[in-house]
């Protein structure tokens, strides 16, 4: 009989000191970056550290945590010569696995451990694919280039004249 309480004790500390986030789930994830044309690209933390540089198609690994009970978040700068530059950001949500802790009993793991590592958030998106568009010459220039309207910068468009 003590023997049968001992492992039942055992079993509920276990339970108790485990994160439900952190067994079933993970605190990095790979995030594939690609775009149109291919580009180089720059990943940066939320603190402006560059995490990754290289080119598209890439797939990076990212922690899903930036200390306890914060959520990373990254930037991604998409550049290539001719083309406008983009900034994408990327951000993490809390797992519903995290959640599991309320259903399990796990107290040290709801407030300690899956916060502690991470494991209580992950990644909104596994794929990023971004389309560049053209960078448009100065208005000093005086080279002729017809473009689609979506070519066109916001701060160009009310320079725009109807033709008939």
């Amino acid at each position: 009989m003590k023997k049968t309480l001992s492992l039942i004790g055992a079993a509920i500390i276990c339970l108790l000191s485990t994160g439900c986030a952190s067994i079933l789930s993970k605190s990095t994830y790979p995030l594939s970056i690609s775009s149109n044309p291919n580009s180089n690209i720059v990943v940066t933390n939320s603190k402006g550290v560059e995490i990754y540089k290289g080119n598209t198609p890439a797939t990076v690994t990212l922690k899903s945590g930036d200390g306890f009970f914060k959520r990373a978040e990254y930037q991604i700068k998409f550049t290539q010569a001719g083309y406008n530059e983009k900034v994408v950001p990327v951000t993490f949500k809390v797992d519903g696995w995290y959640w599991g802790n309320l259903l399990l009993g796990g107290i040290l793991g709801m407030l300690i451990v899956d916060p502690a590592t991470g494991a209580m958030y992950k990644l909104e998106q596994d794929y990023i694919n971004e389309t560049l568009s053209q960078s448009v010459a100065s208005t000093d220039s005086k080279e002729f280039k017809i473009l689609s309207i979506d070519e066109i910068p916001d701060n160009l468009k009310s320079k725009l004249q109807l033709i008939k």
